[in-house]
């Protein structure tokens, strides 16, 4: 599915949470963060999986504030931190938390950031429908996606699974996605996957792949599978206690383990506190999180997350 596309997919469900937000006011009461009168622009750039999220926001802001100009970038994780420490953008959507090299470059920018937890993930593996593969140990994940994996065909992984080549799919090295497949589900020192295969920081090109290539199989974040049902297969993960699918209930309940993980976005505190454009975006980010993340078929935080979060971002101003 191309970016257009998901974007129309989801045009649906903004405009009927724009009519809920307009018919109660937007936010709480003594809360009027409606951003009447503000207008300036909003630089938002990293993750394509949080991607669709952000720009769910934007455009649903864009309903109540439309002075309001949101542009949302998807170079990948780490190509927004680069750009979010460089002081280019004034937001960076991360599937991963900021890395400590990252941090002291944007340290050294003078650039104080807040990190702000919006949803959950299910990362989700994927093969081709007609394959006859339908979970994966957390071992096979490991021997297919391994910095030292050899493995070419699905047999080798299983003498029961298909004699058929496997064909890869993947996050390119600046994607936090890569970032959390090598680091916490492979748990490779090197914090790197094997190097030999078809990569994109574009996940649409990884689902059209996928879906195109008989034998093939990849790894996204859930959203992605979520609009691609009719022509992907999702693979359940045993961890050790049978196969799981994913979902919003295993990804919050804990059992679609290791492959749930966090979702953030970085703010720029200074900008946060300076521009009434930035403050007004992410303000109404945050009060309409549950519904936005509904929108972009995200896995909503539970209560106790939400007041972390709500709780970091009363802390910017503070």
């Amino acid at each position: 599915m191309k970016l257009t596309s998901i974007r129309r997919a989801l045009v649906p469900g903004i405009a009927a949470l724009a009519l809920a937000l307009s018919a109660c006011g937007g936010s709480d009461a003594g809360d009027d963060t409606s951003g009447d009168g503000v207008s300036g622009k909003v630089a938002v750039d990293g993750s394509s999986t949080v991607f669709p999220m952000s720009d769910a926001a934007a455009e649903l802001l864009l309903e109540e504030t439309p002075d309001v100009d949101v542009t949302v970038g998807e170079s990948g994780t780490g190509g927004g931190f680069e750009a979010f420490c460089a002081d280019k953008t004034d937001i960076s959507d991360a599937s991963r938390p900021i890395k400590d090299e990252e941090a002291a470059i944007c340290e050294e920018a003078g650039i104080d950031y807040t990190e702000l937890q919006v949803a959950t993930d299910a990362l989700t593996m994927v093969v081709h429908p007609d394959l006859a593969v339908d979970c994966l140990t957390v071992d096979q994940i490991i021997q297919l996606w391994g910095p030292d994996s050899k493995v070419k065909n699905w047999n080798e992984l299983d003498p029961s699974f298909p004699d058929q080549e496997i064909s890869l799919y993947g996050p390119g090295t600046d994607s936090g996605t890569y970032d959390y497949m090598a680091a916490d589900v492979i748990g490779a020192e090197s914090e790197s996957t094997r190097a030999d295969y078809q990569s994109s920081e574009d996940d649409n090109v990884l689902v059209q792949g996928v879906a195109g290539t008989e034998g093939a199989t990849g790894y996204f974040g859930y959203t992605y599978y979520e609009e691609n049902t009719d022509s992907l297969k999702a693979l359940s993960i045993d961890s050790g206690n049978g196969c799981v699918e994913p979902s919003a209930e295993t990804a919050q309940d804990g059992s679609y383990t290791p492959l749930a993980r966090p979702l953030f976005i970085y703010v720029n505190n200074a900008k946060y506190n300076d521009n009434e454009a930035v403050k007004t975006y992410v303000d109404f980010y945050i009060e309409n999180l549950a519904e936005i993340a509904e929108v972009g078929k995200f896995i909503p935080l539970s209560d106790e997350l939400y007041g972390e979060t709500q709780s970091a971002l009363e802390g910017i101003g503070s």
